[in-house]
């Protein structure tokens, strides 16, 4: 179906419930993709937030912040269609299967094209990470993975956020557009490292299931090699158990500083702290829900020539060494410490680490029926 010609210019909205309006995928990626000449309108909808920058064709719709497990978010998918009732997109992306209802009734009332941007694979992460406890995990699992398997033929289009989920997502079928979170050009960017490689990042999600113990861990072992070693934890942690835990494995260690922890970290700051930082940290705990994942953080790793300290076990890892982008933690602490210290790293630009965003842009053209938007 064409773009709703009542509306001139086609409305697309990006829409989420918990992510914030300047998340870097719905934003960054997403948005500012689609805007490049004025041929469409872009509207995200997502948690609102301070001080967010102004971008010509994009219109910000905030929600009030809710609790993650609380009566409030249960009733954000109603607020949401409400919204986009009123805007009557032509194109509807989501990322949740929460909006799965919603994304149907607009195509209904408006024969507008539905689209689910699926950044994790929900049904495994329920089971398997610490979000939920106990037996109330595999009735949640079932009835998120029923929801998508019931409303994915009235879906036209899947967008995958990792490689793995075409074997592991069988309800997509055939229509779907592998769009890794890949990282953003930054035009200016440069690293301004020390002059010994003392300086250690953990970025993004904070979390069990993203290694924040084990970098913990590795940066206490560093520091005792060289008491100069500092580590920035720069990111959100959701789960309240999960603070306590890092607040208590931090407790007594003024070398560990924490960024965020409790509420979300714009990108640009994050950006910041890759700029003064010397080694990124990469781990995910082997797990079903994280298998064949390849972390945002370490597209930006690369991509920013931050070199990588990251472990044998993980998918990715034959990548970080053939490109001699890192190193691979092993053996005693003090050969780690050598090597940060006199290896070279980064001799070339690794290919397929920016944002596919011409891919992106086309994928919207084709769904609405237009020539290509940007």
């Amino acid at each position: 179906m064409k773009a709703n010609k009542h509306m001139g210019r086609p409305r697309i909205v990006i829409a989420s419930v918990l992510k914030p309006l300047d998340d870097t995928r719905m934003f960054g990626k997403m948005a500012a993709s689609l805007t490049g000449n004025g041929t469409a309108d872009v509207y995200i909808i997502g948690q609102a937030v301070k001080g967010i920058t102004a971008n010509p064709g994009i219109h910000f719709i905030g929600l009030k912040p809710v609790e993650r497990l609380g009566l409030g978010r249960l009733l954000l998918p109603l607020k949401i269609l409400i919204k986009t009732l009123k805007v009557k997109p032509s194109l509807l992306i989501v990322n949740t299967h929460e909006l799965l209802i919603v994304s149907i009734v607009n195509r209904i009332l408006f024969g507008c094209k539905i689209a689910y941007d699926i950044r994790e694979n929900y049904y495994r992460n329920i089971l398997y990470s610490e979000a939920f406890r106990g037996p109330i995990k595999w009735p949640v699992a079932l009835w998120v993975r029923l929801k998508e398997k019931v409303a994915s033929p009235l879906f036209h289009h899947f967008i995958l956020a990792e490689k793995a989920y075409e074997n592991e997502l069988g309800f997509v079928g055939e229509r779907y557009t592998i769009l890794e979170n890949k990282a953003l050009p930054q035009h200016g960017f440069a690293r301004a490292p020390a002059d010994a490689p003392t300086n250690l990042l953990f970025s993004g999600t904070i979390a069990a299931s993203t290694g924040i113990f084990q970098a913990i861990e590795l940066a206490q072992q560093l520091h005792q090699a060289d008491a100069r070693v500092r580590l920035s934890i720069v990111g959100y942690c959701a789960l309240p158990h999960v603070r306590e835990k890092v607040a208590e494995a931090v407790a007594g260690k003024p070398w560990i500083s924490l960024k965020g922890f409790n509420h979300l970290v714009p990108h640009r700051e994050i950006m910041e702290e890759i700029r003064h930082a010397d080694f990124g940290i990469v781990y995910y705990p082997p797990s079903p829900h994280t298998s064949g994942a390849v972390p945002t953080k370490l597209y930006e790793y690369m991509a920013c020539q931050l070199p990588v300290l990251t472990w044998k076990n993980q998918s990715f890892a034959h990548w970080v060494t053939q490109n001699q982008a890192g190193l691979i933690v092993e053996g005693p602490v003090g050969f780690i410490w050598v090597g940060m210290m006199y290896k070279k790293f980064h001799p070339r630009p690794i290919d397929g680490l920016v944002w596919e965003g011409e891919k992106f842009r086309k994928l919207a053209a084709r769904l609405l029926g237009l020539p290509p938007v940007g």
